[in-house]
């Protein structure tokens, strides 16, 4: 299957009116989309309870992931076309039906070597590693904050906008774009016209050398 677009729901859009509306988005999508979910309010508890009771960043880990899981069970109960996915056999199979697949990424994540278990990753570089496991995937990051047209993967790094690890975890084959509010009222058109909202982000800024020919 060609054209796979990952998405990824930020955790912030949980607590936001316009979530409603990235599903209602998303569910207008004619090309195949997966769905990663961020963590939101759920891993935020997290983040309040580990100093309080003192568990270590590996349990940490563990329970931000299932926070991810949680709030991709939200997500399947606004869609009418999301189901739950919890690797690539169930993900493909989902396409292939004409579902959206939502990524519960337990499974996978909890088993890969190359994948810190500590708060240095977040779901949006799990949404890059993921990318990086479907074919051709492309990957677009929804997020509560609009970006210049500019931006590179790196400026995003540096302003915290992706987590330290997600350059680490992104293929180099895999395109990447950000959506933000300002880009919402014409999302579900862009999707059901087979294009990506939101613009491409580079990966950095090409420099012309003074002596080019």
């Amino acid at each position: 299957m060609k054209d796979i677009l990952v998405v990824k729901i930020g955790g912030s859009c949980a607590a936001s009116p316009d979530l409603v509306r990235w599903v209602a988005a998303i569910e207008q999508a004619r090309l195949p989309i997966v769905v990663v979910p961020g963590g939101g309010p759920f891993a935020n508890a997290v983040r309040r309870y580990q100093p309080r009771m003192g568990f270590g960043d590996e349990a940490a880990h563990e329970m931000a992931i299932l926070a991810m899981e949680q709030f991709g069970c939200a997500l399947v109960g606004l869609g009418r076309r999301m189901v739950k996915a919890a690797d690539e056999a169930a993900i493909m199979a989902a396409l292939e039906r004409g579902d959206i697949p939502v990524w519960m990424p337990r499974q996978l994540v909890l088993s890969a070597p190359e994948i810190p278990k500590n708060w240095s990753v977040t779901s949006d570089s799990l949404a890059a590693w993921l990318a990086g496991r479907l074919p051709g995937a492309r990957l677009c990051l929804f997020k509560q904050i609009d970006l210049p047209e500019n931006a590179t993967i790196d400026a995003l790094a540096g302003a915290q906008i992706v987590d330290e690890c997600f350059t680490e975890l992104l293929d180099p084959a895999t395109d990447v774009y950000v959506a933000g509010p300002a880009d919402l009222s014409l999302a579900g058109v862009r999707l059901a016209e087979g294009e990506i909202p939101g613009h491409p982000v580079m990966r950095q800024r090409v420099l012309v050398a003074a002596n080019a020919g």
